[in-house]
């Protein structure tokens, strides 16, 4: 037990002060990746049995749940080209760069990190693939985190609820400014320093400002879900809920944002990218409206 505690305990001076236990990590991933795919193998099988064995009525009903997104999604893709081009007009009489295509590749879930104070899961891209320590990571309902650490064959991934991970986002409704960080709890953001006079609502959409460069403008982040205005601070506390499914999203899409490693295929522009997003929460714009 000694040896191990002075094992463990030189190996954490190591990653602290030595710059070469990163290559020694990565090399340790991929060696482990091929366990970690072996070992996602029965939960794959269990979902796959389940599924076989799911209630005839619930698939009939999520069976045209789907078609019904799809009649929606068919109807709003039948209006992006006219969207578009209103779209380029607009920017070119403004004067205003136009929004660059951002490629992408997709990623699968391998395993999630079962340490309860790290928010972080495993996906079955690497470097092989061209994935980067930094690029974002998103699924068909918004912004799920950015990678921390790649192998050959997997990649780290931190999520935007761990308690160091932040953002900087905006209100869609006005285009204030924040910085969204993890609370360390699934389903859970706080916004840091928000003025107890902000225009700020229940409700509101925070999207990612673009501000850093590392995630692109315009993604969802999360929704505000409580407001608590104090009045002997100068501060408001915001709680703010994710909007993409951390909890049971199994795909991923990885944007590749660095034009050094961008792919040559899977280009998708931002406009598509963004009526894709709002499938997903079908009816509550019309219902605002």
């Amino acid at each position: 037990m000694i040896l191990c505690v002075i094992l463990a305990s030189f190996l954490m001076f190591a990653d602290q002060r030595m710059s070469w236990m990163e290559d020694v990590r990565a090399q340790i991933s991929t060696v482990v990746a091929p366990v970690q795919w072996i070992v996602s193998l029965p939960a794959r099988g269990l979902s796959l049995a389940s599924l076989a064995l799911s209630d005839q009525t619930r698939l009939v009903n999520e069976n045209r749940r789907l078609r019904e997104r799809l009649l929606t999604l068919s109807q709003r893709v039948q209006r992006m080209a006219s969207l578009s081009e209103d779209n380029v007009r607009l920017r070119e009489l403004l004067k205003a760069t136009p929004r660059q295509e951002i490629p992408w590749i997709t990623a699968g879930l391998l395993t999630l990190d079962n340490d309860p104070f790290l928010q972080q899961m495993i996906i079955d891209r690497g470097q092989q693939s061209g994935v980067y320590s930094g690029q974002p990571v998103v699924d068909s309902a918004g912004l799920v985190g950015q990678i921390i650490s790649v192998s050959r064959y997997s990649s780290r991934v931190l999520l935007i609820t761990d308690a160091s991970h932040s953002v900087p986002v905006q209100i869609n409704r006005n285009g204030l400014r924040f910085i969204a960080r993890g609370a360390g709890q699934p389903g859970r953001l706080t916004l840091d320093n928000v003025p107890n006079n902000t225009d700020i609502r229940e409700g509101d959409l925070l999207v990612t400002s673009g501000l850093t460069g590392r995630f692109p403008e315009g993604y969802p982040v999360a929704r505000v879900s409580r407001i608590m205005r104090n009045a002997g601070t100068p501060f408001a506390s915001v709680e703010v809920r994710p909007i993409a499914q951390l909890d049971r999203s199994r795909n991923f899409l990885l944007l590749f944002t660095h034009d050094r490693l961008k792919p040559k295929s899977h280009q998708l522009s931002q406009e598509a990218v963004d009526a894709a997003l709002q499938v997903v929460r079908p009816g509550r714009q019309e219902a605002r409206q």
